[in-house]
């Protein structure tokens, strides 16, 4: 459930002036070239590995090392 029952009625236009205010981000592309085919695909986010003192030390995607830092 969404929570508590509404406490009044909101009005057709309060309700389309907060809806108005969400706006959807565009995705960011990646342009890439494969086998002479443009791909545009959807760019991964590498988590930084860090030893105990805080030094960045490689990334790792899907529990694998992508690069050193």
């Amino acid at each position: 459930m969404a929570g508590n029952p509404p406490k009044r009625k909101v009005s057709r236009s309060n309700t389309r002036s907060r809806r108005a205010q969400w706006k959807a981000a565009p995705i960011a592309l990646v342009k890439t070239v494969e086998n002479g085919k443009t791909v545009y695909s959807r760019p991964h986010q590498a988590k930084v590995v860090t030893d105990s003192q805080g030094t960045e030390l490689f990334l790792e995607y899907k529990g694998r090392k992508v690069a050193d830092v």
